[in-house]
């Protein structure tokens, strides 16, 4: 059952991140897939602390930045949005 729940934490986390790959035109489909990548590795988190019996302190600490990140990443699509009407990178110009 362990070696499940790994193995499925680390196809969580790839295909993570193949989807942030495959999904670089959209800010709001990076973030997603980027939260999919965290939850990936809060499960491969979970199973760690919980094998070896530690505490999940680290997990509470994990989980708060995960959701701080996610925060400021909705402030930006919120930014570009206001700014440029929609949230393709294409009309994004750093040089400007």
């Amino acid at each position: 059952m362990l070696m499940f729940c790994l193995f499925f934490s680390v196809i969580v986390y790839f295909s993570g991140l193949f989807s942030f790959c495959i999904m670089r035109k959209h800010l709001l489909l990076m973030l997603l897939s980027l939260e999919f990548v965290v939850l990936g590795l809060y499960f491969n988190l979970f199973l760690f602390l919980s094998f070896f019996g530690f505490e999940f302190y680290f997990g509470m600490i994990f989980l708060t930045m995960s959701v701080c990140e996610g925060a400021l990443g909705l402030a930006i699509l919120v930014a570009l949005m206001r700014t440029h009407g929609n949230d393709y990178f294409q009309t994004f110009n750093v040089l400007w």
